[in-house]
Parts: C-alpha cells; sequence; structure tokens
C-alpha cells in the first residue's frame, strides 16, 4: 500500500483538497483555490500570481509508475482501463487507455498505463484530410466522429498507436443508445470511424476528475493543469512543476518532438510493493452482457 510519506512531494491533506472542492463545485474554481490553500504552506505562489478563474486550462496527466503495480495486488484487470471502458461505454476490443508490461534494463518489467499522449504537435492531427481531428485551446487532441471519414490517416500517423477504428458496429451496452454525442466524449461510437481517449475534460469542468484516476486503486495517475501548476490523484494535491521535476518525469518519444501532456515518473511499482520480477497480468474483461443488436467484436492487431 502506498503511504503518504513515500514520495516526498509537496501536499494538502485529502480533508482540506474535498472542502475545496465542494466550496468551488466546478474545475473552473478549484485549481485557483486549491493554489491559495498551498501558499499559506509555503509551497505554491503568491495569491498575486495566481491565475484568475477565467484564464485558459491547460490540462495534463502526471502517471507515478512507482505506485503502479498492473493491479496485481488486487488480482483484477488495470482498473483504470475497466473505468475508462464503464464510464465511456469503450467498445470491445477498444481500451483508450492500456496497461502495457514493458521490459527494465536490468532485467523484470514495469508496467505503464498509456492513454493518449494529447501531444501539442500532433501528427495525427497534421494529417486529417477533413478536419475531423484538432488540438483545443485547452491542449486537448479531439476527434468528431460526424466529420470522420474512416481514411484511418491519422491512426497510421500516431507514434504512439493509441487511436482506434469501428470496423463494425460497435459492441456497447443499452443504455450507450441514450448518450448524446459529443466529441468531448465519443459516446456513442458508430461503425466506420477513429476514436481515442478524450482526455475528459468536461468532467474536469465540472470538477471531478477522469475516470481513469478514479478508478486507479493505487492512486498511481495525477490529472492537473499546468497553466495554474497543479495536479491531483483524488488523495492528495501536488505543485505539478515541482512533482515532475523532483522526480525526473520524461515523457514517451520525446526525440519526435511532438509534446506530449502526458509524464512519467520512472519506477515498477515499488511503492505499491510490486517485485519487478513478477510478471503478468490479467486481460482486459468488458463489463456489460447484454449487446446492442447488430453490434460485433473484432480484433485489434498491431500496426
Amino acid at each position: 500500500m502506498v503511504k503518504d510519506g513515500d514520495l516526498g512531494s509537496q501536499r494538502v491533506s485529502r480533508r482540506q483538497v474535498l472542502k475545496l472542492v465542494g466550496a468551488a463545485g466546478a474545475a473552473a474554481v478549484v485549481a485557483p483555490l486549491i493554489l491559495r490553500s498551498l501558499s499559506t504552506e509555503g509551497t505554491a505562489q503568491a495569491d498575486s500570481e495566481v491565475s484568475s478563474p477565467g484564464r485558459l486550462r491547460r490540462w495534463a496527466m502526471a502517471i507515478d509508475l512507482r505506485r503502479c503495480d498492473g493491479c496485481q495486488g488486487t488480482n483484477e484487470p488495470p482498473q483504470c482501463t475497466r473505468a475508462c471502458i464503464e464510464g465511456h461505454y469503450a467498445p470491445e476490443p477498444i481500451e483508450w487507455i492500456q496497461v502495457f508490461e514493458q521490459e527494465l534494463p536490468g532485467g523484470g518489467s514495469q508496467f505503464v498505463p498509456t492513454p493518449c499522449q494529447q501531444c501539442q504537435n500532433p501528427p495525427c492531427v497534421n494529417v486529417c484530410p477533413v478536419g475531423a481531428t484538432w488540438s483545443t485551446p485547452e491542449g486537448v487532441v479531439l476527434i468528431d466522429g460526424d466529420r470522420c471519414i474512416g481514411c484511418r490517416m491519422c491512426m497510421a500517423a500516431c507514434p504512439y498507436d493509441r487511436r482506434f477504428f469501428t470496423w463494425t458496429k460497435p459492441p456497447q451496452p443499452p443504455e450507450a443508445a441514450f448518450a448524446e454525442y459529443h466529441s468531448e466524449r465519443n459516446v456513442p461510437l458508430r461503425q466506420g470511424v477513429t476514436t481515442k481517449c478524450v482526455f475528459c475534460p468536461d468532467l474536469a469542468r465540472a470538477g471531478k476528475l477522469p475516470y481513469c484516476v478514479q478508478g486507479c486503486p493505487t492512486n498511481a495517475i495525477y490529472y492537473g493543469d499546468l497553466e495554474e501548476d497543479i495536479a491531483t490523484n483524488g488523495e492528495e494535491v501536488v505543485k505539478l512543476s515541482f512533482f515532475l521535476s523532483e522526480n525526473s518525469a520524461y515523457r514517451l518519444k520525446e526525440h519526435l518532438g511532438t509534446k506530449p501532456r502526458v509524464y512519467y515518473i520512472p519506477g515498477h511499482g515499488q511503492a505499491a510493493g510490486r517485485n519487478p520480477y513478477r510478471r503478468g497480468r490479467k486481460p482486459t474483461t468488458w463489463p456489460w452482457q447484454e449487446k446492442l443488436a447488430g453490434s460485433k467484436t473484432w480484433q485489434r492487431s498491431g500496426r
């Protein structure tokens, strides 16, 4: 189990955070309030430097691999993936955040949760011939399923293999039929379009964390705002720039110049009690039994 003292970063207690979130009621107000609370501890900017609530957000994610054990400790499939599937009705075999087991240089392995990297220089956006994918002012890359023509050029351009294609009528639970489609949710999906992780900006504006953050049992995933320089995993709040620098954070394939908004802190689950030589995780499952009429499951192969 992860203890508060293990990681040595600047924090506010969960009780303080809950009070602040309850008072704010929306993500657009939460971050400035938490920053003011942090500044009283001497760990954040002065009040005069805090951004106003109307300022543009720059959403980012930090994944602490010291805490991620691939859910071996709970003897379940990765719960970040499951929470995302349930929250977005993601159809089988689509995993917007997928947990890979990766070899370590000295032997053993680590688990690496991999959502869309939300690149600020996104190759996928640059190649779309119909403008069906774009970057928002907040830095989130979205897809409009109503405009997508299914050419899959964006999939070929993504160096992280984080885009998915609906080859048949997507298998989804009956309740997905009642969801109102929006590009920030990509629900319900239709056949013949590209889809991917959307970073849950709609939840953030409602004062909630993305489904993957909520579902992680070891609190390994932090979601925050680079503009306010703050992030939380639901249990603690950190000053994002300090947290990343102090823990030698890195980004995937930085040499490509894609400028991802997802950062990783090196580790192999040691803070969650994982031995790096304990391999394997349970396969992802899709929770619903009944599916919309006519839907089919397909196999996803690597590029």
